[in-house]
């Protein structure tokens, strides 16, 4: 694949790479990598493989790690340099940077510092998943990875159950199967899911169903690779026009109109417009 040793100017470059197939990272994200002063990246060994699967040379430059257990000496260091003049490279083991990843520490401490950063995109398990998942996707919230524990994995999923989005999770593939007993559990049984696995790679797989039939799927089976866990969003239990009305006039009491329409409206997950015609109701009717 072709790439471009492209000036750039002293700043710190985050750069997406692929989640599987190497041919997924983008011509710019090469151009990056190809140019930058330094490198560094969260596994050192998959981005030299990456570079040289593209015949990205290294030019005398090496790769610095920068993972969980770096500390803040590295952050440190990098940062320097970056203000020092020299630009920086950054990748993730896989996907987007700094999505459930160190080096979010390193655009902290970028920002904390005043200097420039950006990013060439690139591909995301988590947009990736919603894509062929066939669930909602005009709101979804990515969890990051659930608690090890039962119990603080069970709290976890409690403190979720409402929110009205598909709910997003990386997962362990060791943990696949206690993971879809708990949210089972949790959010119910009835509630569509969707399990994918080793996207864009050889195996990929997508398994769809109710988190009763997946977790059944699952139980006591060996599973290999990365995981995208994708739970539908709960009905909202029926909320009648008399609740709002009552609640309405509650707010209306020691709120604004604009604010006590904003918090009802809120509150039952009822268009706004509506609550707002139910206001100008209630004040005429008290006129």
């Amino acid at each position: 694949m072709n790439f471009q040793k492209v000036p750039l100017a002293a700043g710190l470059y985050f750069v997406g790479v692929p989640i599987g197939t190497a041919r997924d990272i983008t011509l710019r994200s090469l151009d990056v990598l190809a140019s930058a002063d330094m490198l560094a990246a969260e596994d050192t060994r998959s981005m030299r493989k990456l570079m040289d699967i593209h015949g990205v040379p290294l030019d005398g430059r090496r790769i610095i790690a920068l993972h969980d257990h770096s500390g803040p000496n590295v952050v440190d260091g990098l940062i320097s340099a970056v203000k020092s003049g020299k630009s920086l490279a950054y990748a993730s083991e896989a996907g987007m940077p700094l999505i459930a990843d160190p080096g979010f520490e390193l655009s902290r401490a970028a920002a904390a510092a005043d200097v420039m950063q950006t990013c060439a995109p690139g591909p995301s398990a988590i947009l990736t998943a919603l894509v062929v998942a066939g669930l909602p996707t005009d709101a979804f919230h990515f969890a990051g990875f659930l608690p090890n524990a039962t119990a603080a994995r069970r709290s976890a999923l409690h403190g979720l159950a409402g929110i009205r989005a598909t709910l997003a999770f990386y997962e362990s593939p060791k943990r696949i199967a206690a993971t879809l007993k708990d949210a089972a559990l949790v959010l119910g049984d009835d509630r569509q899911a969707v399990v994918c696995r080793e996207l864009t790679k050889k195996f990929e797989e997508v398994r769809r169903g109710t988190l009763a039939e997946l977790r059944d799927s699952y139980a006591g089976s060996s599973v290999k690779g990365e995981i995208v866990l994708l739970i539908d969003r709960g009905d909202l239990p029926t909320v009648s026009e008399a609740d709002i009305e009552t609640d309405l006039k509650v707010a209306l009491g020691t709120m604004s109109m604009r604010d006590a329409v904003d918090a009802v409206s809120t509150a039952h997950g009822t268009p706004r417009r509506q609550v707002y015609q139910m206001a100008l109701g209630l004040e005429k009717d008290h006129e």
